[in-house]
């Protein structure tokens, strides 16, 4: 693709790298045939070859966004099923990351959408303020009917019927190795998991440390940035990002880490990504070092070596989560694992497209959310499983809202089958 900066334009470095994007696109259109939006809208301009267009043009003529703009590029799941298609390695994550900057800094929302996103970039991130928000919105669930606007009513709607109690897994501490000590790890425990289902940490913690890890949940380590960098809001993302790097790096520069693991796909994508978001600045090294550390906990359970009995015979439906199959490539890990302790593992037809949840995306565009959820529901549900796995709590709250079949994080059910305790979603 032609482009037309100027010299100066140029000399800003996000500029400079959206022209690097642009040029690699050859117009082929690949990446229509995976987009989610695309299927369910069938508008050129929402497939990532449409937003590259209006992204191209917004940034080439350095122009405020308009309401066009906006709107197909807020329908953008950044599920990144393009990048896995792309057969010119265009980096669609970096470019609409950037052109959320753009929007955010030169388009003035409407006030219930301002007023919206505020309270989601406050609430999420901050995991006491979202617990009380979803309690809120369990006891005002009786009333959804009631308000105008279907986005509200998805804020209602996403409460789960259990609000877990604080674990006490997740104040920065050290866990020791069982046995003999293997690696040093730090775990990053997130901000909305804490909230919304503490079992996960707490299986991953025993998981590693009867695999021989010393596992540390690292002081001023926090959310990683994700949910406020996808909607353009780059100071409080770098804040958040700058404060796991500060953490880690203590870690690392104390008593050492061989790996920073991470159970939220969604978290891993972006925490991978942290020397691109610092490369120009003076945490560029640590930001590196710390994306170079950072690994999904299929991966480093691969490099461990898992040996276990699944305690039942179950059939298991894997949702391979867009974070991780698209935005990290971690694609066969996690069967391979379920599998290795004696599940049986199977998988929905078209598991490259989105379930919709996708950040904040199932807050802030239900009905396009609810149809790829329906979707992907119908393909798990189809190969008749006993259960779902995932390895995202985005989707994992998003799909089982949608079924009756239990869904469960991967590394619960590796924990079970290595002698932990059975996943509470199996119920009794």
């Amino acid at each position: 693709m032609q482009t037309s900066f100027t010299e100066k334009q140029l000399q800003d470095p996000g500029i400079a790298r959206a022209n690097e994007i642009l040029r690699s696109c050859v117009h082929c259109g690949f990446c229509t045939a995976t987009c989610p939006t695309y299927q369910v809208l069938g508008d050129e301009l929402d497939s990532p070859r449409g937003r590259i267009y209006l992204i191209k043009d917004m940034l080439e003529n350095d122009r405020p966004a308009d309401e066009k703009t906006v709107r197909h590029i807020d329908r953008c799941l950044s599920c990144l099923a393009c990048m896995t298609t792309c057969p010119s390695g265009v980096h669609y994550m970096h470019l609409v990351d950037h052109a959320r900057v753009h929007i955010e800094k030169t388009y003035r929302r409407p006030f219930m959408d301002r007023a919206l996103r505020w309270v989601l970039a406050r609430v999420i991130p901050n995991p006491r303020l979202f617990r009380l928000s979803l309690l809120g919105a369990k006891l005002a669930r009786p009333f959804a009917g009631l308000l105008p606007d279907a986005r509200l009513r998805a804020m209602l709607a996403m409460a789960p019927k259990r609000i877990p109690p604080v674990s006490r897994n997740d104040a920065p501490q050290v866990f020791p190795a069982t046995g003999e000590r293997r690696m040093r790890i730090a775990l990053m425990t997130g901000c909305a998991q804490k909230a919304l289902n503490t079992d996960i940490n707490d299986a991953t913690i025993r998981l590693l440390r009867r695999l021989g890890c010393e596992v540390v949940v690292a002081k001023g380590a926090g959310c990683c940035g994700a949910l406020t960098h996808h909607m353009g809001r780059e100071a409080e993302a770098h804040a958040s990002a700058a404060a796991n790097i500060s953490a880690w790096m203590a870690e690392k520069n104390g008593a050492g880490l061989d790996a920073i693991v991470i159970n939220t796909s969604g978290c891993g994508t972006t925490v991978k990504d942290y020397g691109h978001m610092f490369r120009t600045t003076a945490l560029a090294a640590d930001a590196a070092g710390v994306a170079a550390l950072a690994c999904d906990v299929t991966e480093l359970l691969v490099r461990l070596g898992v040996e276990g009995q699944a305690p039942e015979a179950l059939k298991v439906a894997y949702h391979a989560a867009c974070s991780l199959q698209h935005g990290q490539k971690v694609t066969s890990a996690p069967k391979a694992l379920l599998k290795a302790v004696g599940f049986e593992v199977v998988e929905p037809a078209d598991p490259h497209l989105c379930c919709g949840s996708a950040g904040t995306y199932n807050l802030l565009q239900p009905e396009i959310s609810a149809e790829l959820k329906a979707r992907k529901v119908k393909t798990l549900e189809a190969r008749k499983p006993d259960l779902i796995a995932a390895g995202n709590i985005g989707c994992m709250m998003q799909i089982g809202s949608g079924t009756d079949l239990p869904i469960v994080h991967t590394v619960e059910l590796i924990d079970w089958a290595t002698g932990g305790p059975r996943p509470v979603a199996l119920g009794r």
